[in-house]
């Protein structure tokens, strides 16, 4: 285990928490791979929304140790038991994070409002029947309802609008997601996006994608919005994404 990531050991459990698996390592990992570009990007805040274990939010505190009380960390999670044990793993790796019992990020909108510089989501992604959606307990961890989106298609929204200019955001998706999909929606809100890491495990393939502001795709953005809009009744726009330049 790479010293600089939570270590298992230390993890807090819980029968109603998701545990650490591939898709939690497969995210540290991407965040590891960027770890350079991580510490020149200086984030002041760096959120977590489901949090689980706090194996992530942890690893992520553990990355950017170095740059001191300066960064401030806020995680979030709908399971009252994972806000416990998200803040048992932080105690026991001598970090700290402001750790809330919240769907989502619901009630934190004005106060993060363009002001969180990193986000990383390991979203309920498996595709599932709708009415498995927001149940209680460890089944809400994953859950995602049909293509496994129903979360993912609420949580970027959110990212939109507490991400701040210079917002990073990291997403776990997996291909039934149409990720290409995401990308594109993404798009149209002004965000350039690459994969950081494809991962296949037995069961699933999965891709951490990073999305952030581009100035040159948000004036791309908003005049497409503007040829979009009716005049007299009639469409004047049309879509001239191309899927072949999401990725930056």
């Amino acid at each position: 285990m790479h010293s600089e990531i939570a270590q298992i050991r230390l993890v807090g459990s819980h029968p109603e928490v998701y545990d650490p698996c591939d898709d939690s390592f497969a995210l540290v990992d991407a965040l590891l791979a960027d770890r350079a570009t991580l510490f020149e990007h200086q984030p002041s805040i760096c959120m977590e929304i489901g949090c689980g274990s706090g194996y992530v939010i942890t690893s992520l505190a553990l990355l950017l140790k170095e740059l001191g009380s300066s960064t401030h960390y806020i995680a979030t999670d709908i399971n009252p038991h994972a806000v416990q044990v998200t803040s048992e793993t932080l105690e026991a790796h001598n970090c700290h994070a402001e750790v809330i019992n919240t769907n989502i990020a619901s009630g934190l909108e004005k106060r993060l409002f363009r002001c969180v510089d990193v986000m990383v989501v390991n979203p309920p992604y498996v595709p599932t029947p709708e009415d498995e959606v927001g149940c209680y307990g460890i089944a809400s961890a994953w859950a995602g309802g049909e293509n496994g989106r129903r979360v993912i298609d609420k949580i970027l929204p959110v990212a939109d609008v507490l991400l701040s200019d210079k917002g990073w955001l990291y997403l776990v998706t997996l291909t039934d997601n149409k990720p290409l999909e995401l990308c594109l929606e993404m798009r149209k809100k002004g965000y350039a996006s690459r994969i950081v890491l494809q991962r296949s495990t037995d069961e699933e393939r999965l891709h951490i994608i990073k999305f952030w502001r581009d100035l040159n795709i948000l004036s791309e953005a908003n005049e497409f919005e503007t040829l979009n809009k009716t005049r007299d009744g009639v469409r004047t726009g049309f879509s001239f994404l191309s899927p072949f330049s999401i990725w930056k």
